[in-house]
């Protein structure tokens, strides 16, 4: 009975053999096309294409060092052998052992140039080679994408039946950001095969990337039942379960998956996410780190490090660990960006200028780091002389960066505010009314900044409020915090510390912060003593220089503008942008003292009117009509 189960077992794999034999072998032309031709199918449907069920099955079960040691003692025996050239390149591409499976694609290609294995193989070796941490590699990143592409493309054409190469082409379209093709690949690849576990987890990432939560966990457990060894599958239903805040879930998802493959930076990456968001940062670090190890371009890493870092108040610590990712990834615009904001909360202004502008000039259309450069000559322009810092070519450079922005962006409110911000600064009159009425936090928060700088401090007040009152956690509320900080607006700054510290944890990071604020407030009122010290000695100058450092670490002090507008005032010789900045300096401490008799009131409006008047009349007498009239973007 034995012999007879075997004679037929041995009668249906020739028959099978002698049905693929064109397709796969490629050494004896059968004039049937390929659409006719007969498969193996092995279990779980799985179709075989080297022509060995063996071999077709332990790749099936993913015995990769087994298939190579199998298929490289058939090629010593029979050095012609497509088969074991096919399986042996299959092998070795899935251990990355690449230029050794690329050399068996070529020779099977050699005997058979249509041969869809051999071109599918070659596509995925080529996938795999971006892989490597080589910045040979990185540069040539998108060429191998475009060249693997088109040989899974062209494995497609000539057999359209074979999964791996869908499955292939989903993967290449899904390194490019074409999710919506690499979706219908990945259906493709599980349309010719139901039961192809690989498939769907390809879909379930894909699905992921598109933002398709219940998609992505619907297709993974597709192929958990189809295979439960299939890391990628677990990969994906834990990160589906992180994003839905199921932490529990998620980790026991991600531990099966590193159970089955350790050096996977992907699914390390998301063990750190899990594990920060649980308040573990020790071990959401060592995750971190140990995904940049496996894949040093990871740039989600080197910022989950950076956002502990940034936690427990070592700001330096986390703008070297940005660096870090950008000596590996220097044209990445996530990485410089947060870098660049780094730098703003420890006042490098000069620094975080360079970063704002390198991203720029990389991508005219960045928005984001529009914003922030805006915010960073913002604060440099109150730190220093602003009336300097608009003649110079700082502010000419920053105008023309962000006309292009806001014309490449024109329906993006909070570039547009920003855009008025800097407009405000350099002593034109906008109204913030035509802009629009804020929708959302974001825009919120540009307009209060925005009305900062024209001195509007309570209506600015009123946006921070209801940012504050909106955040919803104590990730949305420091951050909130740290920005108000940030750009000196102190007292929503403390208010939202305060919230903050009520959250699970947040106390001690909302001390350091509360501590900060402390600080800066202490350094303002030391500079104001100072300034009005030096003011009472006539030592005018110097005064103004003490009184603008109070005024820029702590604006919202009514004495500090007071006293910087009339030494500015008495300050000789009298110049167009001193003028003009006491008059601003006076409007700004009658917006801070909104209870000032009306005497007062009219005795300071009519200074400004003069102080306006007579900068406007130097302007005239020393040709400078461009200053004389406004000048506009």
């Amino acid at each position: 009975m034995y012999q007879n189960r075997s004679i037929f077992r041995a009668a249906r794999v020739a028959l099978l053999l002698a049905g693929s034999f064109s397709i796969v072998l490629g050494s004896t032309l059968i004039t049937a096309s390929p659409v006719d031709a007969k498969r193996t199918v092995l279990r779980g449907g799985v179709f075989v294409y080297t022509g060995d069920p063996r071999t077709d099955d332990m790749l099936n079960h993913r015995k990769y060092a087994d298939v190579e040691e199998r298929c490289l003692e058939q090629l010593r025996r029979n050095p012609g052998s497509v088969p074991a050239m096919i399986g042996a390149g299959w092998a070795q591409g899935k251990l990355f052992k690449l230029d050794a499976a690329n050399a068996n694609f070529d020779k099977a290609l050699a005997k058979n140039p249509s041969n869809p294995m051999a071109h599918a193989g070659k596509a995925m070796v080529l996938f795999n080679r971006l892989q490597s941490s080589s910045q040979t590699i990185i540069k040539q990143k998108d060429a191998l994408l475009k060249q693997a592409e088109a040989e899974a493309r062209q494995s497609i054409n000539y057999d359209s039946r074979f999964p791996e190469a869908h499955w292939t082409l989903g993967m290449i379209l899904r390194e490019q950001g074409r999710y919506d093709e690499a979706i219908k690949a990945f259906r493709d690849a599980t349309n010719m095969d139901s039961n192809y576990s690989d498939g769907y987890s390809g879909l379930a990432q894909a699905q992921l990337d598109k933002g398709d939560i219940a998609g992505a966990i619907q297709s993974a457990k597709e192929a958990v039942a189809i295979n439960t060894g299939n890391s990628t599958a677990h990969y994906a239903l834990g990160e589906a379960y992180r994003r839905q805040g199921l932490l529990d879930e998620a980790l026991k998802e991600l531990n099966t998956a590193l159970y089955q493959y350790r050096n996977s930076a992907p699914v390390h990456l998301s063990m750190g996410k899990t594990l920060a968001t649980q308040g573990n940062t020790v071990g959401a670090v060592k995750e971190f780190q140990e995904s940049i190890r496996i894949k040093a371009e990871n740039p989600d890493a080197y910022l989950g490090i950076a956002d502990i870092r940034e936690a427990r108040g070592d700001i330096e610590h986390s703008i070297a660990e940005l660096r870090s990712g950008l000596e590996m990834m220097p044209n990445n615009a996530a990485l410089r960006e947060r870098v660049a904001d780094q730098l703003l909360r420890v006042e490098k202004l000069d620094d975080a200028i360079k970063e704002y502008t390198t991203v720029m000039d990389q991508n005219p259309n960045n928005a984001v780091a529009a914003k922030g450069l805006t915010r960073a000559y913002y604060l440099k322009a109150n730190k220093e002389a602003t009336g300097a810092f608009f003649v110079s070519n700082e502010y000419e450079s920053a105008k023309r960066m962000l006309d292009q922005a806001v014309r490449l962006n024109p329906n993006d409110m909070e570039l547009r505010l920003a855009q008025a911000k800097l407009r405000s600064l350099s002593g034109e009159t906008v109204d913030l009314n035509t802009i629009g009425t804020p929708t959302n936090d974001g825009e919120r928060i540009a307009y209060a900044e925005a009305l900062l700088a024209q001195n509007k401090f309570k209506e600015s007040d009123e946006q921070m409020s209801r940012v504050i009152g909106n955040a919803a956690d104590a990730k949305q509320t420091f951050a909130v915090a740290d920005l108000a900080l940030m750009i000196k607006d102190l007292p929503s700054a403390e208010a939202a510390y305060r919230k903050a510290s009520q959250f699970p944890g947040g106390a001690e990071r909302a001390k350091r912060g509360m501590d900060l604020i402390a600080k800066q407030k202490e350094v303002a009122r030391q500079d104001l003593t100072l300034a009005d010290d030096l003011a009472k000695r006539q030592q005018v100058k110097s005064a103004i220089d003490k009184y603008r450092s109070a005024c820029y670490q702590n604006p919202k002090v009514s004495d500090a503008r007071l006293g910087y507008a009339i030494c500015l005032e008495k300050d000789r010789p009298e110049t167009p942008d001193e003028l003009r900045l006491s008059a601003t300096q006076f409007k700004a401490y009658m917006a801070l003292e909104p209870a000032l008799p009306e005497k007062e009131v009219a005795k300071i409006n009519k200074k400004i009117a003069s102080l306006e008047e007579k900068a406007y009349k130097l302007d005239q007498k020393s040709g400078d009509t461009r200053r004389g009239t406004r000048r506009r973007f």
